[in-house]
């Protein structure tokens, strides 16, 4: 299938099936976090990327293929910013009408500054945006964000997302290791979640694997700082490990492309997938998947982990510049900037 994938196991979603209602990558934000690679180009352009009909007879194949049970949420999940696409609204209602399995969005929230957005995704029973950083400066350099999405209007679309929506709204904070985990950063962040008022924080760690190599997760300093800072409501989401279901695929390369292209897997889990999916030499498995020009290996942190080869990746062999060599403002330059955007 070109569109739906999995179920795989989501670190807060249990086993879930996926929607990707978007091209790789399309997105209004540049993360350098991010596990899909660098975004080439940015655009905030909404369109129907895709047939919604040809999302929907997808959505039905996988609905027939997994037994009850078998998926605990249909997630729109995509390669980049799934509110992109025009149709997001009828695709979650569409599914909501053909099974009783929860839905929810993984969104960066970039797009809630627009009515019709919001509107949109009400009917979801959960929402995941993100809020990484309290102050412009940081949002940038964390973010990368497109020029028609300066921060404030940004945290507004999420404020006013939060008064009209009734579902349970998850604000994802993905930390980076000398960012913002700092005492002041997370401060900042605390006082931006108070105007946002999510059900829940989920503190993430980039380890799946971030775009920029230099890139590394907070240490247990930081993550303890966050939950305190960060309060009662937040919780630390430790990434899942473990095989996919590739059920009811017959072809594994076409399977293993479609979930990498939306989560790339460690090779540890990709092994182990194929070695419960298949009865195949699984050397062999992977030397196909490496030839067919549609899934390479990108290292972090001394592990490999299988990309789409599409993805825009810098090689970690020629790209050893860590936070401090990243040009990074400093606490007083970061003000002094918050000051001028303002």
């Amino acid at each position: 299938m070109n569109y739906v994938f999995g179920p795989v196991l989501s670190r807060r979603l249990g086993r879930s099936l996926g929607i990707d209602p978007i091209p790789l990558k399309t997105c209004n934000w540049n993360c350098v976090y991010c596990q899909l690679g660098r975004t080439i180009p940015l655009t905030n352009q909404r369109k129907e990327y895709i047939s919604p009909t040809d999302i929907l007879a997808e959505v039905e194949i996988a609905l027939a293929l997994h037994k009850a049970g078998g998926i605990d949420w249909i997630t729109f999940v995509g390669s980049g910013e799934p509110t992109l696409h025009t149709g997001i609204g009828l695709l979650i209602r569409e599914v909501k009408e053909r099974t009783d399995i929860p839905v929810a969005v993984i969104t960066n929230g970039a797009l809630f500054y627009h009515p019709e957005v919001r509107e949109a995704v009400l009917a979801a029973d959960a929402v995941l945006p993100s809020l990484d950083v309290g102050k412009p400066w940081l949002y940038r350099k964390i973010n990368r964000p497109h020029p028609e999405i300066p921060f404030d209007r940004f945290l507004n679309g999420l404020v006013d997302f939060r008064k009209e929506y009734q579902g349970k709204l998850w604000v994802e904070v993905m930390l980076v290791h000398g960012l913002n985990d700092t005492k002041i950063a997370l401060e900042d962040i605390a006082a931006a979640l108070q105007k946002v008022r999510p059900d829940e924080v989920h503190i993430n760690l980039p380890t799946r694997p971030p775009v920029e190599t230099w890139v590394q997760p907070p240490d247990e300093e930081g993550l303890l700082r966050a939950r305190a800072i960060l309060g009662d409501i937040a919780r630390v989401v430790h990434p899942t490990a473990g095989d996919f279901d590739l059920s009811g695929c017959d072809n594994l390369v076409e399977a293993v492309t479609a979930i990498i292209t939306r989560h790339p897997m460690h090779e540890n889990d990709l092994i182990l997938t194929l070695t419960r999916n298949s009865s195949g030499d699984i050397s062999e498995i992977l030397a196909t998947l490496e030839q067919s020009g549609r899934a390479r290996v990108v290292e972090r942190y001394g592990n490999r982990f299988w990309i789409a080869a599409s993805a825009h990746f810098p090689d970690e062999n020629r790209s050893q510049r860590m936070v401090s060599d990243f040009d990074i403002l400093t606490r007083e330059q970061g003000e002094e900037a918050d000051g001028i955007d303002r």
